[in-house]
């Protein structure tokens, strides 16, 4: 992110323009990530692609392989299902917290992510749709009002938003999160953990619709 001045390091801007391609599908898994060529490729010296790919990394996104160069990790079965667990303790967490705690200016944010990706998922926009799907969830989790929690999700983020573009039907997820809005609104806590664990349903069943979809995952 850049800071108040407007300037973005070098090494912030690879490491977010590599995060978005990975995460929007752009740098498929498995596929390389040659310092030399991606310095070409985005215009900056190799000390800023290093220190990006140590970032994602950290992040979950990128495998180093030693002596050699990196690559776009391959999530197997087995880490969906260990990130699908950790979401569903944390989200049904963090959304009865937000109907509880959120406020009048928290409230307008979260409407303003949900418009935005109503107005994506209508216009077949993929890529936008998936990140206003994401930021959505990231809000929730700011309302939430519980610092560790946001910590926590802090942490878990890139790794979140990867598994949040794992599904195509974006009218559905976006209606999905409307009725969760709505039920955050009216502080309706109850019905909100309901809504969170169909919505988490959902996105196991998109998930699965998408790799046995996918040739690759065969």
């Amino acid at each position: 992110m850049a800071n108040e001045g407007g300037f973005e390091p070098e090494s912030a801007r690879v490491t977010r323009q590599l995060r978005d391609d990975i995460i929007d599908g752009v740098r498929q898994p498995g596929s390389k990530l040659v310092e030399r060529d991606l310095a070409t490729e985005l215009g900056v010296s190799r000390i800023p692609v290093r220190d990006a790919l140590r970032a994602l990394v950290a992040e979950g996104l990128v495998v180093q392989r030693p002596r050699t160069w990196a690559v776009v990790r391959e999530f197997t079965p087995a880490d969906i299902a260990d990130l699908s667990e950790v979401r569903s303790a944390f989200e049904e967490l963090t959304f009865r917290l937000a109907a509880q705690r959120h406020d009048r200016a928290g409230l307008r944010r979260l409407q303003q992510v949900l418009e935005a990706e109503l107005e994506a998922a209508r216009a077949g926009d993929a890529v936008r749709a998936r990140r206003a799907a994401a930021d959505f969830h990231e809000v929730v989790t700011d309302l939430s009002g519980n610092e560790l929690l946001i910590e926590l999700g802090q942490n878990l983020r890139s790794r979140m938003r990867w598994l949040l573009t794992q599904h195509d039907d974006l009218d559905l997820v976006a209606a999905e999160h409307e009725r969760l809005y709505l039920a955050v609104a009216n502080r309706d806590a109850d019905g909100v953990g309901e809504l969170v664990r169909q919505h988490l349903e959902t996105s196991r069943y998109l998930s699965r619709a998408g790799r046995s979809a996918d040739p690759s995952s065969s």
